[in-house]
C-alpha cells in the first residue's frame, strides 16, 4: 500500500480506502463486513469512510463492530452529516444544532471518542457558511473531531468556507469528497481547482460508477437481480447509464484493459490515482476479493500511451452525461 497526505494536513491516508455506502447495513451481512475490514487492514488500508445517513445509522453501527478488534490509532475514521435523520425540521442540514447533535450520535454509533474526518455531506443553502465553520471549530476544540471536510461542494462553496474560516481564525476544511470517474469529470471544472488553491485533498467516491467501469455489465450483461430491496437501491444509480453510446465506450475500455493485462477496475482506479489532487480513492466492496483486486491498481503501469488511449475512449464524457441524465 502507498500513502498520501490528505490535502495540506499532516495526516496520511492509504491510496485505496474502504467505503460503506450501499454495502454495510444493506448489501452485506455482519460476517462479510468483518471479512472486508480484515482484508482491508491486511492490505494496508487505513481510511474507512461512512455516513450517518447510510441505512439510517446501520452502516456506522456495523463499521463499529468491525473495527472493535483494532487499535484506534491504526485507522482514520471518516463520517458525514447533512441528510435527514428524523422527521422534525432540525434533524437535517448544517446548522450548529444539527452538526453538534449529529456528531454526538455518530460517536455513539461508531463507539469512539473522536472522529478523524467529519464531513459536510452536501452544501446547505439555508444555513450561513460561517455558522457551519464555527460549529466545526467548536467540535475540534472539544476533541470530538480532528479535521473536517466537505462532500459534493463546488469550487465557490469551498472557497467561501475557507475564507470564512481564515477570517475567524478557525480550522479550514482539509478534504473534499466528490464523485469522480471516467464517465463523470465535472469536478475538474470547479471543485478540483478550488481544492488545489486551498490545499484540500480529494477523496474520490464511486470510482467505478457503481460497477459499470468494472466491466460487470459490459457486452450485454444485465443489471443485478439480487434481493429486491438491494437491487432497487443499487440499480437506480446504474440504470440511467444503460444506453448504446455508454455501453460501446465501456466495451472498448474493457477490451483495452484486457489487452494491457489488467482488469477494467484496476485500470479505472489507476487512472484516478494518476491525478495529483487525489489523496485516496474510496472503494466499496461486497466481498473481500474485490478489495484485493482493487489494491492491485497500485501495480498498474499507466504510461503515457495507455493513459492517452483511456482518455480517447472517454473523450466525449460530457456528451455521455448529457444524454444519460
Amino acid at each position: 500500500m502507498r500513502y498520501r497526505q490528505l490535502g495540506a494536513s499532516g495526516v496520511r491516508v492509504s491510496e485505496i480506502s474502504l467505503g460503506t455506502w450501499l454495502t454495510f447495513g444493506l448489501q452485506i451481512d455482519a460476517d462479510t463486513a468483518q471479512q472486508c475490514v480484515d482484508t482491508a487492514f491486511e492490505s494496508g488500508i487505513n481510511l474507512f469512510d461512512t455516513a450517518d445517513v447510510y441505512k439510517q445509522g446501520a452502516a456506522e453501527e456495523m463499521l463499529k463492530r468491525c473495527l472493535t478488534r483494532y487499535s484506534r490509532d491504526e485507522y482514520v475514521l471518516a463520517t458525514k452529516t447533512f441528510f435527514p435523520m428524523a422527521d422534525h425540521p432540525n434533524a437535517r442540514g448544517l446548522s450548529r444544532k444539527h452538526i453538534i447533535e449529529s456528531c454526538e450520535a455518530s460517536l455513539l454509533r461508531l463507539g469512539v471518542d473522536h472522529i478523524d474526518l467529519y464531513q459536510c455531506h452536501r452544501f446547505d443553502e439555508t444555513c450561513p457558511v460561517e455558522e457551519t465553520v464555527r460549529a466545526m471549530g467548536d467540535l475540534i476544540r472539544q476533541g470530538k473531531i480532528l479535521y473536517w471536510g466537505v462532500s459534493q461542494w463546488d469550487g465557490e462553496q469551498i472557497s467561501e468556507a475557507c475564507a470564512r474560516a481564515e477570517h475567524r481564525n478557525e480550522d479550514r476544511p482539509i478534504a473534499c469528497q466528490s464523485r469522480y470517474h471516467l464517465l463523470d469529470r465535472q469536478i475538474e471544472q470547479s471543485a478540483i481547482p478550488a481544492c488545489r488553491t486551498h490545499g484540500l485533498g480529494l477523496l474520490v467516491y464511486s470510482p467505478l460508477a457503481q460497477g459499470l467501469l468494472s466491466g460487470k455489465y459490459s457486452k450485454g450483461r444485465v443489471l443485478p437481480t439480487a434481493r429486491a430491496s438491494q437491487a432497487e437501491e443499487i440499480s437506480k444509480f446504474i440504470a440511467p447509464w444503460f444506453n448504446k453510446e455508454v455501453s460501446l465506450c465501456i466495451d472498448r475500455f474493457v477490451d483495452l484493459a484486457n489487452q494491457a493485462g489488467y482488469t477494467p477496475a484496476q485500470l479505472a482506479l489507476a487512472w484516478l490515482l494518476g491525478r495529483s489532487e487525489v489523496s485516496s480513492v474510496i472503494c466499496g466492496a461486497s466481498h473481500p476479493a474485490q478489495i484485493l483486486e482493487n489494491t492491485k491498481a497500485l501495480d498498474v503501469i499507466l504510461d503515457e500511451g495507455l493513459a492517452s488511449r483511456v482518455e480517447e475512449i472517454f473523450s466525449d464524457w460530457e456528451h455521455l452525461l448529457e444524454i444519460t441524465f
